[in-house]
């Protein structure tokens, strides 16, 4: 029987949140942290000091001894140096247990091994944590005891951004400051804050922990590098949302006791579409937090699943035919007062503000398509991006029905006079209820979709964070309000000057909005026709950084400098170069010391077999085994001139300087060295003895859990 516990009871419970500094901390330090918190500002020592020692004794109540500054570098995942709050032992052999101001505020770890683009040589180590006070800290609990992590800001010793939070909350606050003058040009004199909400819904696979440890392919690079096809895949769609399986329902409910404690509202959890797939979503929260809870609920999944015996998969593609897994972003701007501003209203072609909202953000995305598209570059992304599982590579907003309606008026004629209502659905059963439905349908192919009163970006890749697309939704979006902001605070008339305004921007973006299905080949054309860009590949995304108007955008609200988004360009390179170059190890790897001689093995026995055979019937009667054995033998020799190809495409590879031609030499000639190995590897795997296939098949693996 499983143990009881109350949400209620536990959520939060190691946080250390609003409520526990109201009730630990004096009212004056309090009220200085919550001005911090609303409002920005330094905190000076002395309250630093306070605000550091009652959270050393809540830690140590919840059982801590370390303390790490939890911060996001450029690596994709979390980074943390533990030290513990014992000071130097007194004269007695005691010891003292203290955490200063100075120690909670700013930390030092060594940046000289963290991906910087040049902005760090390797002789220069020093670097900085800095701590953001408006991401709560926590107690994590796991086999290492328990520790205080209190999430930071990293940069380097010159001031260089070097993680994911600095230019996040750089971006919040040149939203915050171009909304704010925006909803003041409509009379909005109360707001006093406008902060991007964010709910990152997070997609993934479970498989068998022991069947994982057999795979030196997921070991390595997170995916398969061969696998053959079970005979069911997921062609009959029922793993979608179907029953959860028992030891799968026991590990997710540990994953949400554990994120519960840390203050996650996770919410939502169903199978996916995929075997083995699974998803879970949190409620949404302020942007940045939201992007520190996806990085716990990351953790969490992988941490919790080795105590099931299980292994969680965050790869985009895991298993080649059946979908991968993404991560749907979903973000909305609310002021602190409770006004979301792309809350569209039963009348929005009458809310002016709304529609202005609205057509600066497709001003936005259309400026910005490309950059849009390249904050989803993720070496994993590349194989789900532009198939019929996830949204296209091209850049495109859903508005559905009525607002597209509304838009469509605004184009042919100036003005939105109606808007289309929602009608009542009949279910034409009498004991069911008839129910209103939505104005406007879901669609589930477009990268960016309007669903109600939030944009959905759903082009991000499972294992990536974020932080990227937030950065980039806020700055893009800053900059069209500034822009919009700059013309209408300049008006002799402003009502007439924000109608004018939202149709120009209407008609001259209306190339960006597309309500119909995103997977068809006739879209790719349609889009072509209307010069949208189709980008495929994260090497040709990757340049989007560093073009002119992304430059002008990010220095203009002091985002990123030129300096940076240089150094991210060459990190997104050599992480891809990087990445290919270690699967394509890997498959050499496999491809020699196992797959090769356990084939080989298996047509010995053949050989042997055809050779007994032989000895007691005629030449005829052996012709099924020795046709097994010449498609064989051809297969093997095919999988050994395939082997030595990538060995040799491999090996140049290493030899390039690092940067784009390097990245590109990986995408177009090591990858499909790659995959010209995995053919026929993937035949043999479907006719050698699965006793002599020297790793768990798919089915083994998705089937088995």
């Amino acid at each position: 029987m499983s143990e009881y516990f109350n949400v209620s009871d536990i959520f939060g419970e190691n946080v250390f949140n609003d409520a526990v500094m109201q009730e630990r901390l004096p009212k004056k330090v309090y009220k200085k942290m919550k001005e911090i918190i609303q409002a920005g500002g330094e905190l000076d020592l002395a309250t630093a000091d306070v605000v550091a020692h009652e959270m050393k004794e809540w830690a140590i109540e919840k059982g801590a001894t370390h303390y790490t500054h939890w911060f996001q570098p450029l690596t994709g995942v979390t980074a943390e140096k533990h030290d513990s709050f014992i000071t130097a032992p007194m004269p007695t052999g005691k010891v003292l247990m203290s955490f200063s101001g100075k120690e909670l505020i700013k930390g030092e770890p060594d940046a000289s091994s963290f991906p910087s683009g040049g902005l760090r040589a390797t002789f220069e180590a020093r670097g900085y944590t800095a701590w953001d006070c408006t991401s709560p800290a926590f107690v994590r609990q796991d086999a290492a005891g328990a520790t205080l992590c209190i999430p930071t800001a990293f940069c380097s010793y010159t001031g260089e951004a070097l993680d994911q939070k600095t230019p996040l909350l750089r971006s919040m606050e040149a939203i915050n400051e171009q909304a704010l003058r925006l909803l003041r040009l409509f009379g909005n004199t109360t707001s006093k804050k406008v902060t991007p909400s964010v709910g990152a819904e997070q997609e993934y696979f479970i498989v068998d922990r022991n069947k994982y440890l057999q795979r030196k392919d997921l070991i390595f690079t997170g995916r398969t590098l061969f696998g053959a096809m079970p005979p069911k895949g997921q062609e009959m769609d029922d793993h979608y949302f179907g029953a959860i399986r028992e030891r799968i329902a026991a590990y997710m409910r540990d994953v949400n006791k554990e994120l519960w404690k840390l203050g996650v509202s996770a919410k939502t959890q169903h199978n996916e579409v995929a075997p083995a797939q699974h998803e879970i979503a949190p409620i949404y929260a302020e942007c940045n937090i939201a992007v520190d809870h996806n990085h716990l609920i990351m953790e969490t999944l992988k941490k919790v699943a080795g105590r099931h015996g299980l292994q969680c998969l965050l790869h985009e593609k895991p298993f080649a035919g059946v979908n991968g897994s993404g991560k749907h972003n979903n973000w909305s701007l609310t002021t602190d007062d409770g006004i979301n501003l792309l809350e569209p209203g039963s009348t929005p072609h009458e809310n002016i503000q709304f529609l202005l909202v609205l057509t600066c953000i497709l001003k936005a995305v259309d400026e910005h398509a490309v950059l849009l598209r390249a904050s989803a570059a993720d070496v994993g992304n590349e194989h789900r991006l532009g198939a019929n599982e996830a949204p296209p590579a091209i850049l495109s907003v859903f508005l559905g029905e009525q607002l597209g309606d509304v838009v469509a008026q605004l184009i042919s004629t100036g003005t939105a006079t109606h808007s289309i209502k929602r009608e009542m659905l009949e279910t034409g059963v009498k004991t069911l209820p008839d129910f209103r439905k939505d104005a406007t349908d879901r669609n589930r192919t477009s990268p960016f979709a309007f669903t109600g009163n939030k944009f959905e970006f759903r082009m991000a890749g499972s294992q990536a964070s974020v932080a990227p697309s937030n950065v980039i939704l806020n700055t893009i979006v800053a900059e069209a309000f500034c822009e919009a902001c700059d013309i209408l605070e300049q008006a002799e008339e402003f009502n007439e000057a924000v109608h004018d305004l939202i149709k120009q921007y209407a008609v001259e973006h209306q190339r960006i909005i597309f309500n119909g299905d995103g997977y068809s080949d006739e879209w790719v054309e349609e889009a072509k026709r209307r010069g949208l860009a189709n980008v495929k590949s994260m090497v040709d995304a990757i340049c989007a950084y560093t073009a002119p108007e992304s430059i002008k955008a990010f220095e203009k609200f002091s985002v990123f400098t030129q300096t940076e988004l240089e150094s991210r360009v060459e990190i997104e390179y050599e992480t891809y170069a990087k990445t290919i170059n270690i699967e394509a190890k890997a498959m050499i790897d496999i491809a020699g010391k196992q797959i090769i001689p356990s084939v080989i093995k298996f047509t010995t026995a053949l050989a042997a077999s055809v050779n007994s055979v032989k000895a007691a019937v005629s030449d005829a009667d052996v012709s099924v085994q020795a046709g097994l054995l010449k498609e064989v033998s051809a297969l093997l020799a095919e999988t050994k001139t395939a082997l030595e190809q990538l060995i040799q495409a491999e090996a140049k590879g290493k030899e390039m300087e690092e940067g784009k031609d390097r990245a590109v030499y990986y995408r177009d000639v090591v990858k499909t060295a790659m995959e010209a190995l995995r053919a026929p590897v993937d035949k043999l795997e479907m006719v050698v003895d699965k006793d002599m296939w020297p790793m768990p098949s798919y089915g083994d693996l998705i089937f088995e859990v």
